[in-house]
């Protein structure tokens, strides 16, 4: 039996308190109000203010010299054209003062309508300033929304990647994993809460607590509102809150309960006198990954594409599944050698870890070929809807965007394509880290851009999210492990997982 590290355990608290620290201060800094946005944009711009100003300074002075100059002259013309004026004849005054009046009364309207085209055109402007700052106060308020949102989808669907990897092995009856199984059993137990805070978070949204789903709004599908939206407004079919979470609902519960009769199977069949409990999971596995990937895809338009309500991709479900499942076997790689390297899985070799890197080099591969079959195509057709997607991201990203294809494809080809280093510990331990990280930036990518726009940095908020849930994850996980003996010794397949060479 597993018994959790006092220090890991200390480790795991400490991260959930400084991340929720982390959050708590995210959310306390986050605008309220326009003026509070208008302040902000006006410190921001204060310092390029202040330079324009000495640029511009020495030719406001030079303007100054020169309209001094200019009134000078004019009161001297107003002098002359005075005496001219006082040496004309009355009959010529009382002439001009005629056409002056005339004159006068045919240009009132005139002014007066120019009056009115300035103070629309002024009403026009301010309301335009108002909504760019409601605008910005809606992205910077996102802000510790998405990075708490981007944070509590990447773990859950870690624990959701190693329960597919999980019943694809039953599936197939692989001889070579059930060593390995007690150890995919601890980490889906994080679904459970994972799947709780994930579905409030959706809950809070629907609620409108954030704006991090545009189509949410009840006045971008209202025609009399000035938000209207006609694609929204055609998709209302599917993009409605009661469907969204309903279906989230039934998604969610489904791959606990599975979870949960995988587990309960695998810990009867310990001690079952014949395989019956073997059996239900193998069934139980055919039913799952159906489910599955029909569930994995709607989940992928649903939580991640539909921030982006005007944009869809066929291949979107596939490059999300990617992403979440490699990261998924990455975690299996790193905990099984952590567990060895603590004098556990005794029966877990080079074999074995050499199989799970090559998983972890293999799907990487999968994920780039999604990756660049999508911006591709995109990228080649140039459709104004589609593109805008990239053109966000390459404009306002660059980093991450390009960053995150460097982690997620160069480093794992450089480092894994080599099969002896698939067999040594730190040359996985480092290329899961650099995997881990990259796929946390892809979803980063996939949520940031349409909820925070061009308002985003990685700073306290995203840091704490990520710590509070790391720990959170790591806490349960290994509370997990210590719930049932870490070889599933009753598994049929057990002898062969033990004597896997090659």
């Amino acid at each position: 039996m597993y018994t959790f590290s006092s220090k890991l355990k200390t480790f795991s608290f400490v991260l959930m308190i400084l991340g929720a620290i982390g959050i708590g201060i995210g959310f306390m800094a986050a605008p309220k109000t326009i003026e509070d946005v208008e302040k902000l944009l006006a410190d921001s711009h204060h310092g390029h203010e202040a330079a324009h100003v000495d640029k511009v300074a020495p030719h406001a002075t030079e303007a100054h010299v020169v309209a001094d100059t200019v009134k000078a002259v004019e009161a001297h013309v107003a002098d002359s054209t005075h005496t001219v004026a006082h040496s004309t004849t009355v009959d010529s005054t009382a002439h001009v003062e005629d056409t002056t009046a005339v004159v006068a009364v045919a240009e009132a309207p005139a002014h007066a309508d120019n009056h009115d085209t300035h103070a629309k055109a002024d009403a026009h402007s301010h309301d335009d300033h108002k909504a760019h700052l409601e605008h910005v106060l809606h992205q910077l308020q996102n802000k510790p929304w998405a990075a708490l949102y981007v944070a509590c989808i990447f773990f859950m669907l870690i624990s959701v990647g190693v329960l597919a990897f999980y019943a694809i092995q039953y599936a197939a009856q692989a001889g070579w994993s059930p060593i390995l199984f007690r150890v995919m059993e601890g980490i889906t137990a994080y679904l459970l809460p994972g799947s709780i805070i994930f579905f409030v978070l959706l809950v809070a949204a629907g609620m409108h607590y954030n704006h991090l789903f545009v189509w949410m709004d009840p006045e971008v599908v209202n025609p009399e509102s000035v938000k209207f939206d006609k694609l929204i407004f055609l998709k209302k079919g599917w993009l409605n809150v009661g469907r969204f979470l309903a279906t989230a609902a039934i998604i969610l519960v489904v791959w606990n309960y599975v979870r949960f009769k995988f587990v309960k199977n695998s810990i009867a069949q310990d001690t079952a006198e014949d395989n019956a409990p073997y059996k239900r999971n193998f069934k139980l596995a055919a039913f799952f990954l159906v489910f599955f990937i029909v569930s994995e895809s709607i989940m992928s338009w649903d939580w991640v594409m539909s921030v982006d309500p005007h944009w869809y991709s066929t291949l979107f479900g596939w490059y999300v599944f990617a992403s979440f499942f490699v990261s998924g076997i990455t975690v299996i790689a790193m905990i099984t050698l952590y567990l060895k390297s603590k004098g556990y899985l005794e029966n877990v070799n080079t074999s074995h870890i050499h199989d799970l890197a090559k998983f972890m080099f293999g799907i990487s591969i999968f994920w780039t070929y999604l990756w660049f079959s999508q911006f591709m195509l995109i990228w080649y057709s140039n459709i104004p809807e589609e593109v805008t997607y990239f053109v966000t991201r390459i404009e306002h990203y660059k980093l991450p965007f390009f960053g995150m294809l460097a982690m997620n494809f160069i480093f794992p080809l450089l480092i894994l394509i080599n099969t002896d280093f698939k067999r040594l510990t730190w040359i996985v331990v480092m290329a899961g880290i650099v995997i881990l990280c990259g796929h946390y930036i892809d979803f980063f990518n996939m949520i940031m851009p349409a909820t925070v726009g061009d308002q985003w940095f990685i700073g306290i908020p995203e840091i704490g999210a990520l710590m509070f849930f790391l720990g959170l994850f790591i806490f349960v996980v290994f509370t997990a492990l210590t719930k049932a003996p870490l070889v599933p010794k009753g598994n049929p397949l057990i002898e062969e997982s033990k004597h896997f060479h090659y």
